[in-house]
Parts: structure tokens; sequence; C-alpha cells
């Protein structure tokens, strides 16, 4: 039960009970976890799983985005301090266990090819063996049996997303290997991975129609305009924001739609509380898409096609 009195007392999740099941998201920055999968940590979390977060930057090189906050100076002085916070609040909002991989912020350098003008020493910028080291050696010691990750895009080309992206690839790989990353801890083999698909244009097309239907005005027609012309075969240099992956796994969130706006709001710097995450009412989203999407990669377990739970083919396994 939530001790915010601003959120909703859940009883019942919607979810099978998930107690010994443990769940691991890995995300760039802090605020990430928030507009990517909150409900569906919430869900869990009710549902009994233990849910950890891995954030692997501190967030340092983020701007105010917020132009509510109010509070300036204390980003202009030391804007990692305020984020920790932040991202410490949002962690009791959603009642999830949180990790800090430990890297500097890359940000997201001009030109054509950021990855060519990254800061020395930044997390984008390091070996590939050195960024992965320290998410293998949390996987050993939580022992997840489900990762939650970027796609090959990362979401959008964020240097951090994208690397990301290939730790989490390479830890997935690597993790139950008792010869890779001496030193890390004793080996585990996570059993499911699975890309988030927040920008599913499914779910924008369905909103988006709800909104117009309704007599209210949708900010997402440009994108709806966009998603037909690729989808038509434009030639268009941003064709890779629709990546190949189609969902396989969505997750009724419905319930739990008030504890992603908290998670949100939580990180008050980076998102603007009046701001397009909180345009369309929840009402609508329940009614019109009540899910959060993820796309199957892998999995080492016996399941079908589409799934409607992240741990489906572990409920009848021994689990570890």
């Amino acid at each position: 039960m939530s001790s915010d009195p601003q959120l909703p007392d859940i009883l019942d999740p919607g979810l099978p009970d998930s107690t010994g099941l443990r769940l691991l998201a890995v995300h760039a920055h802090p605020d990430d976890e928030a507009s990517k999968g909150a409900a569906m940590m919430a869900a869990y979390v009710h549902a009994g799983a233990r849910v950890m977060v891995a954030t692997a930057t501190d967030g340092a090189m983020g701007d105010l985005n917020n132009p509510h906050y109010g509070e300036s100076i204390r980003v202009e002085r030391d804007i990692a301090a305020v984020r920790y916070q932040e991202m410490a609040d949002a962690a009791k909002i959603l009642d999830i266990e949180h990790r800090w991989l430990g890297f500097r912020d890359s940000g997201f350098p001009e030109g054509d090819d950021p990855m060519a003008h990254l800061e020395p020493g930044c997390f984008a910028d390091l070996t590939l063996e050195d960024a992965t080291a320290p998410l293998i050696r949390l996987i050993r010691e939580f022992k997840p049996h489900v990762l939650v990750t970027y796609d090959e895009i990362g979401g959008y080309p964020h240097p951090d997303h994208l690397r990301t992206h290939a730790i989490s690839m390479e830890a997935y790989e690597k993790s139950g290997d008792p010869e890779a990353y001496p030193g890390t801890g004793e080996p585990w083999e996570i059993s499911k991975l699975y890309y988030d698909k927040a920008f599913n244009p499914d779910k924008f097309r369905a909103v988006h129609r709800a909104l117009i239907n309704s007599g209210q005005e949708s900010p997402y027609a440009e994108r709806i305009e966009w998603y037909d012309r690729v989808e038509a075969g434009e030639d268009d240099p941003d064709a890779w924001r629709i990546t190949k992956h189609k969902v396989t796994t969505q997750l009724n969130t419905a319930k739990f739609l008030e504890y992603r706006d908290a998670a949100l709001r939580a990180h008050r710097s980076q998102v603007d509380t009046h701001g397009s995450f909180f345009f369309t009412p929840n009402e609508i989203l329940r009614e019109q898409w009540p899910w959060e999407d993820y796309v199957l990669i892998d999995s080492k377990v016996p399941t079908s096609l589409p799934e409607d739970d992240l741990f489906a083919g572990l409920r009848d396994t021994p689990l570890d």
C-alpha cells in the first residue's frame, strides 16, 4: 500500500503473484526510469517482485528543463546533486531498489557525429569492458531473472543511451560466463531480455484518434504524419526512430499511471510539470492504451507470444 496520500492504494495489481522474481531495468540517466517503464515497475513491486533500476550516469550534463522549477540556483551550483536527490525521491515513490553504476554523463555533443566529440573519460568514451564491468557485478549480486533495456538506437541516439544498450547486451551475454569479467562475482545467467518500446507508433495513433474524437487538441499530429510518410517509404534521415522491433509483450499498467506521473514529477529539474508528458489524460490512456509495451529479444525459458507478463515462462521454473 502507498504511504503517499496522492497515490492510490492498490490491493490487486492485476498481475500474478511475483514473489521471488527479480527484474533489472538499465537506464542511462536519472529520469529515464520514470519516462520508460515506471508503471510496469510499480505494478510488479505491488505483485511481490523485487525490482531494481541501474542508472549508468550521474546526469551532470543535463540542463534545467522545467520552467516551473523555481530553484534554478541549485541546478547551477550542482546539478548532479539535484538529480541524485530526484532519483532517490522517484525510487521511493515506485518502491524500487536503485543502484548507480558510477559513470560521468557524456552529454550530447553537437555535430553530425556526437560520438566523435566526447569528453575523455565520460561513459560513452570508455571501453565496452570498462563500462560493462559494474553492471556485471550488479547482475551477479542482484541475480535478475529479467533484464529490460533500450534497443540499438537507445530510444534516441544520445551517446549514453547507445552505450547503455551496448553494456546491457554485453552483460546479458557474459554475466553467466564463469570465464568472463573475473573478480565481479559468481556467474548468473539472466533468463529473459526485453527492449522497452515506449515510443510505439500504434500507441500514439490510438491516443491521437481518441483526443481528436473527444474534441481535444492533439499534440501528436505531426508525429503521426511523419510515421505515415516513413511507413509509406519516404526517404527520411530520421527513419531510424521507427525500429524493426515489433511489440511482443503488453503489460496492463492502467492502475499505476499515477505512480508513473508521480515518479516523473520527482525529476522536476528535468521534466516540465505542465508539459507533454502530462498532456494526455490518464482516463484516455486507460481506455485507449492501458499497456506498457516491450519487445522480447531472447528467452532461455519456454514462452509463447504475445505475452502479458515479463515473467512469462518463469513462474513454472524453479527459481534461485
